[in-house]
């Protein structure tokens, strides 16, 4: 992507797409969005977008999420747009850090002024007849619905509830004295100074928010129903550092981007191919930060294999100091009931608390929760099989952006994006205003498109689309080999290409 006037005539060419009718629709402000937005509008120069966001402000997960500590669990170089270098010195970054460079990418590309907020995609509607599709906008302050038209659905809201978070049905919450809090609608007022606090949950957020809590509460503990992999890791990369200071500023960040990338899929691969050595690692490391005989076999031994579940990036081992430290515990068991003063434990025992903090996982809202329609009929996406997981069979012109789960969710949806500006300009050379996806005739074997088994993709795979069982129905989960796939042709099998409607219909009556 260019600098300088190209940047100048890119936003000069956003400032043309009115509101009304344009040839791509994005839905979602947040890291995949925005990053749609600048491929287009470099990648496809010409082509009018617009960006509906259901919420007053941009930046998606990361203005959202306003608990303490929140952080990314992957690396600035591979979560950052490889066209816009992340300049900081530390690798893992806090909420507030991303959430600006999000939102200054977003200025300097023009695409800030492309975005409607409070407009929430309530419905999508695909008409054969015209080639396009209606979408059905809500105002979120009003309640008031509009209609717009676009050539191409580009759907980037993230795979979760924005609204809400999962907090299971507890006897007994009522009963509670103190206050319960979910870290997805966390109170800015909410005051855990000399506060018995327990932290219900053994995820990244719960691993995030204990570190950052400790120093404040009288005392956390972290209740885990079942434990979780923790690997720490550094907050700065000297190797980044290093780079910087030899090379220009460009060509240090794609080196640092491709270094961090190959270790992630290196330590995956490492983990999945050899999980009890994984496991062993993973549990001495832990061991080397924690006091002098802990329990690590009650604590820190996960009954699932490594990456079976997304793991826990704690950066410089801030999780394992607060609880040497003697500011936080882990407790290991089931929550029996709520009581009055705190939780009473399957096991008998109880934890007194004056706040609960429930980092129980999130809700899954597969396409944004769309209702999508295919002139009038009801399309479900569990129902269909991914192409390149960013397509569904049988679905025209649209696009989906979900990341990795074994690695930053930007080298993945970045590689969508440009697939889909190719697409389109090769749409565009050649006269073509439809693609679909279409499976073989012979059929392919199906699967989950995400194969972890983490709860909150438990409770929803049957509203996840299906992947197949070989290229292009299935996407590797591996950043390198997965790019061969996303850099081949775009013409090739698997994809159906037509005319707009009435050129067809010239074509067939001059047949």
């Amino acid at each position: 992507m260019g600098t300088g006037s190209t940047r100048t005539d890119q936003k000069a060419a956003a400032r043309t797409a009115g509101p009304g009718h344009v040839d791509v629709l994005i839905v979602g402000a947040g890291l995949s969005g925005i990053g749609a937005a600048c491929r287009l509008q470099s990648d496809v120069p010409g082509a009018t977008y617009a960006i509906l966001e259901a919420r007053a402000a941009s930046g998606g997960t990361w203005d959202l999420f306003r608990f303490p500590g929140v952080r990314s669990d992957s690396d600035m170089f591979t979560l950052g747009f490889p066209f816009r270098p992340w300049s900081k010195t530390h690798a893992i970054a806090a909420g507030g850090d991303i959430l600006r460079y999000l939102r200054e990418t977003a200025a300097e590309y023009g695409v800030d002024r492309q975005i409607s907020y409070h407009s929430r995609v309530a419905a999508a509607d695909w008409s054969s007849d015209a080639a396009r599709w209606t979408v059905t906008v809500e105002d979120t302050r009003t309640g008031a619905r509009s209609e717009r038209t676009c050539g191409f659905l580009y759907l980037c809201p993230g795979y979760y509830r924005y609204d809400e978070g999962y907090t299971p049905d507890w006897p007994g919450q009522d009963s509670f004295a103190g206050i319960i809090v979910h870290p997805q609608q966390w109170p800015e007022d909410l005051d855990l100074a000399g506060k018995r606090v327990v932290l219900v949950g053994s995820g990244a957020t719960a691993a995030t928010i204990l570190p950052a809590i400790a120093d404040t509460a009288a005392h956390v503990t972290m209740l885990q129903r079942s434990p979780s992999f923790v690997l720490s890791m550094p907050t700065a990369d000297p190797i980044a550092d290093l780079l910087r200071k030899v090379l220009p500023g460009r060509r240090a960040y794609a080196a640092v981007r491709w270094k961090n990338a190959r270790m992630a899929t290196v330590i995956y691969g490492f983990c999945r191919k050899h999980p009890a050595r994984a496991r062993a690692i993973l549990q001495k490391g832990a061991a080397r930060q924690l006091p002098d005989g802990y329990d690590i076999a009650t604590h820190f031994t996960p009954a699932y294999e490594p990456w079976d579940q997304r793991m826990c990036l704690v950066p410089d081992g801030d999780f394992f100091a607060a609880i040497k430290a003697g500011k936080a515990e882990v407790v290991t068991d089931h929550i029996e009931e709520f009581t009055g003063a705190g939780l009473r434990l399957r096991s008998g025992a109880e934890l007194p608390a004056d706040v609960i903090i429930t980092a129980t996982g999130l809700n899954l809202l597969p396409l944004g929760g769309i209702t999508v329609t295919m002139d009038g009929e009801p399309v479900n996406p569990g129902e269909h099989v991914a192409y390149k997981a960013m397509m569904l069979d049988g679905v025209p012109n649209v696009a989906f952006a979900i990341g990795y789960t074994n690695a930053s969710w930007t080298l993945k949806v970045d590689m969508v994006a440009r697939y889909v500006t190719r697409m389109l300009r090769f749409m565009r050379e050649r006269g073509y205003a439809t693609v679909t996806p279409r499976v073989p005739a012979s059929g392919v074997a199906t699967s989950p498109l995400i194969d972890m088994t983490s709860g909150y993709f438990e409770r929803s795979r049957h509203l996840l689309p299906l992947q197949g069982d070989r290229a292009p129905w299935r996407v590797r989960q591996h950043y390198f080999k997965d790019a061969a796939l996303y850099r081949g042709p775009v013409d090739q099998d698997g994809l159906e290409f037509g005319l707009a409607p009435a050129l067809a219909g010239l074509d067939a009556a001059r047949a």
